[in-house]
């Protein structure tokens, strides 16, 4: 089994709803400009980590991705209780927007298309340094 991980350093940008603009008598839907400048990020830690080859075995998955605690948790219990994992996110962005940036920044740097992508596990955590942990594992046991 092939293993690689990457840490995407800063704050996770969730993927937003698409724009669309009118050119002449046609409608185009392109990236909202954070979302796109998140994801060219990505491209660039990626390409930094990228294997010698792109991945085009089935893959699996796994990203921690660690946000920063509101204001309100920054008192002594709420901190003992990020720290040893027991107070999690459970309010907006949802999982599945943030891992969509990371997904298509990977894409085409890391392996070829997402649909290689065969088990999927996201998580979200607290912490101080906001970042996402991501293990991409592939081929043989």
């Amino acid at each position: 089994m092939n293993v690689l991980k990457i840490e995407i350093p800063g704050v996770i940008q969730p993927q937003e709803r698409p724009r669309f603009s009118r050119r002449g008598k046609k409608v185009v839907t392109h990236d909202a400009t954070k979302s796109r400048d998140f994801k060219d990020f990505v491209k660039l830690v990626a390409w930094q980590n990228k294997p010698s080859e792109l991945i085009t075995e089935p893959i699996k998955l796994k990203a921690d991705i660690y946000l920063m605690p509101p204001k309100k948790y920054h008192t002594g219990p709420k901190r003992a209780l990020i720290a040893s994992g027991e107070l999690r996110p459970t309010t907006k962005p949802d999982l599945d927007n943030l891992i969509k940036g990371i997904k298509d920044g990977m894409s085409k740097v890391i392996w070829h298309d997402d649909a290689q992508i065969v088990e999927m596990t996201v998580c979200k955590y607290y912490s101080e340094q906001p970042r996402a942990e991501v293990t991409i594992e592939w081929g043989e046991k």
